[in-house]
């Protein structure tokens, strides 16, 4: 049997390696969680700069790039102030939305002048251009409440393909009537009187006034005729401009329509904001 000095020398070194075994346990638990730590800080880090990332990116996007994907508010969810006001003529730079008015707006612009109008919408942009003097009342009314960003979040409510496409109703109802946006309506001049109903009267891009009764009832909804749809027009409209440029934009708003009389659109297709620049003074 081994004396008892030599079991207290076994017994002191086993103590002794159990303390080592347990300190190397130590330092590789320690090490673990350093490392998992250095792991959960790099995950944070990414998810943070993923997050500051697609901050950035959602407010470069303010404008979708596939016309399926649409995403901005119907007018029904847009404050529209019942309150009616009293018509002013509204700066250039004008950036409060009124579209509730106690009567017709004063005059403007100028009786010569010459207006552009681009229409930027969730299919592209288009361009109309607007000669004052061929329909001072329907031109001077449309800056007005384009000024006053009336159009601006509308959508084209009424689409029939292959003859109108029909904006300007900040409900997007086209409801008329005498209690209908704008508040007000105004009379507007016809084509020619040489022009008759089912002949030339009305040209493929013209920009023209959509009415309950006649020119007197004009007020803030507009059309634009599509390929083959001028010869179905009578000659009740008050035309004041044309399409100058991005009549494909139009022609392709009209392939979203569907035939007979409301025109109920397939998909909204709408207008995100009307540009004014004047081209002749």
């Amino acid at each position: 049997m081994p004396s008892e000095k030599r079991a207290r020398q076994r017994a002191l070194r086993a103590e002794k390696q159990a303390v080592i075994q347990k300190q190397r346990k130590r330092r590789a638990t320690m090490r673990r969680g350093a490392t998992l730590g250095a792991i959960a800080a790099a995950i944070v880090l990414i998810v943070v700069l993923i997050q500051i990332g697609g901050g950035h990116s959602k407010k470069a996007a303010t404008k979708p790039t596939s016309s399926t994907t649409t995403t901005f508010p119907p007018p029904s969810t847009q404050a529209l102030s019942t309150a009616a006001v009293a018509p002013v003529c509204p700066s250039a730079t004008e950036t409060k939305r009124i579209v509730w008015f106690t009567k017709a707006p004063p005059a403007c612009i100028g009786r010569r002048s010459v207006w552009d109008a681009t229409f930027d919408t969730s299919l592209g942009d288009f361009t109309v251009q607007m000669p004052a003097a061929k329909s001072y009342a329907g031109v001077n009314n449309f800056v007005f409440l384009a000024r006053w960003n009336y159009y601006n979040g509308t959508f084209f409510h009424r689409i029939i393909p292959n003859f109108v496409v029909q904006g300007g109703d900040p409900t997007g109802t086209g409801s008329g009537g005498p209690h209908a946006f704008p508040g007000y309506s105004f009379t507007g001049n016809l084509p020619p009187k040489s022009c008759t109903a089912k002949s030339d009267c009305y040209a493929t891009g013209d920009f023209v006034y959509a009415n309950s009764n006649g020119p007197s009832t004009n007020g803030s909804q507009f059309f634009v005729v599509l390929p083959g749809g001028a010869p179905e027009l009578s000659r009740d409209y008050t035309l004041f401009g044309q399409v100058i440029s991005g009549q494909s934009v139009v022609d392709k708003i009209g392939t979203y329509g569907t035939p007979g009389e409301a025109g109920t659109p397939k998909l909204k297709v709408y207008v995100l904001k009307v540009t004014l620049k004047q081209v002749k003074a």
